[in-house]
């Protein structure tokens, strides 16, 4: 599986989504179930998946999902 479909596999299960909804409008403060909770729940998913351990203003500053791509680039992470 491709980073970018094990990106999109983690906010589809996070949010109950479609794939077709993860977009440049796909953000926190558009998405009801994007929480305390679920931004949880997305962080711990990415470090599980990609290996990696999120600094803390990375956490914060994921707030969509396109800087969630731009945040994990910073990791390694390719799309």
């Amino acid at each position: 599986m491709e980073n970018l479909e094990k990106y999109n596999a983690i906010f589809m299960d996070t949010f109950a989504v479609d794939e077709a909804d993860l977009n440049e409008d796909f953000t926190s403060a558009n998405v009801e179930a994007w929480d305390s909770v679920g931004h949880m729940n997305l962080i711990s998913y990415l470090e599980e998946e990609f290996d990696i351990m999120m600094e803390s203003d990375d956490i914060v500053d994921l707030q969509s999902y396109e800087a969630g791509k731009e945040i994990l680039a910073k990791y390694g992470i390719e799309f």
